[in-house]
């Protein structure tokens, strides 16, 4: 195997060995193929490529303290994949399906594990799409699940260190009875250009206002927005964000630590009351803002140059239980065996 610098992984796609691959046709489910190919054959004319019938999820795997390889919370990702697929008229991957690919893709891929104490993991990406033609816009009748594997680092190079960011208003990220509230393509296309814009200004990422108002915070861009104050942990409400996993479990923590939780909107002006802000997400876990810059008005609101102690405990308790090195006292990790 080639040596593999475990611990300066980018967060990006990295080829590993096999991945995994069924397809939906006649009303059901094929039996899972082992793909050594990291190349798709489908149709010039399937509604994944044409009218938007995509969405996928994200989840890692970790190699614990113990030297055992855990899961974090899958079947949340499957459930919200099956959300998503509802949402844009696709065939519904079941939840045993759904297990039994990302394992059969982590064990057949189990020489790309980081090693533990290398803050790196092994990131899994199921995708599910149309891959039926379609040339009048209907959902397809074939519909095909893949699941790959890629060792990656922090999503932000800074790691879980504070980051600048940029809040815009000339963009929306999603509408307000559209798909941000599903994992799908689309939603992350409309975050581009001014993701880009944002990288070109010297920004970590982007930070969109809801799309109705302009008056509360909507999503950051790869990730759910929180911030803390007066003992309470915040995050926005909103029919256009997407519902983080991360986010969700950082919540019961944060009621652990003894802090109040708010799922509420969040308006803009808000951003200066807080002592703590940051992103979080499967991708970034958590991370902290140092600044937030609006691009119109050009108004900053400062943190400060390191983690804060609230998020600072969140990403320790969080991280601590997805590597096994904290007792998993509410069944959120499943261990895979034997590798």
């Amino acid at each position: 195997m080639e040596n593999i610098d475990w611990k300066n992984l980018p967060f990006g796609y990295y080829p590993t060995d096999y991945n995994v691959r069924t397809t939906w046709k006649d009303g059901k489910w094929s039996e899972l193929e082992v793909s050594s190919s990291e190349f798709i054959s489908i149709h010039m004319a399937a509604t994944g490529l044409h009218y938007g019938q995509e969405a996928f999820e994200g989840l890692k795997a970790y190699r614990g303290k113990d030297g055992k390889v855990r899961l974090f919370r899958w079947q949340d990702n499957a459930k919200r994949m099956q959300h998503s697929a509802q949402g844009v008229m696709m065939a519904e991957v079941p939840e045993e399906l759904f297990f039994s690919a990302i394992n059969q893709a982590v064990r057949l891929n189990a020489r790309f594990i980081p090693p533990y104490g290398t803050g790196s993991s092994l990131y899994i990406r199921p995708l599910l799409f149309g891959s039926g033609a379609q040339v009048g816009v209907k959902p397809a009748k074939e519909y095909m699940f893949v699941v790959f594997v890629s060792p990656v680092g922090p999503y932000f190079k800074e790691g879980f260190s504070p980051v600048d960011v940029e809040l815009v208003r000339d963009y929306d990220r999603a509408a307000p009875l559209g798909t941000g509230h599903i994992k799908v393509g689309g939603n992350y296309a409309a975050s581009l250009r001014p993701a880009d814009r944002a990288h070109n200004d010297g920004y970590s990422a982007v930070l969109f206002l809801d799309a109705r108002e302009k008056k509360y915070i909507d999503e950051a861009g790869p990730a759910n927005f929180f911030g803390i104050k007066n003992g309470i942990y915040v995050t926005p409400s909103s029919r256009t964000i997407l519902p983080s996993i991360t986010n969700k479990s950082l919540e019961v923590i944060a009621e652990d630590l003894g802090l109040k939780v708010e799922r509420r909107p969040v308006p803009v002006e808000e951003l200066e009351t807080f002592e703590e802000a940051g992103a979080c997400g499967t991708a970034a876990i958590i991370s902290p803002f140092r600044k937030i810059v609006d691009r119109q008005t050009r108004k900053e609101y400062t943190y400060s140059d390191k983690a804060g102690p609230y998020s600072t405990k969140l990403y320790q308790t969080l991280t601590a239980i997805q590597y096994g090195e904290m007792e998993d006292v509410r069944g959120w990790t499943t261990i895979i065996e034997g590798i």
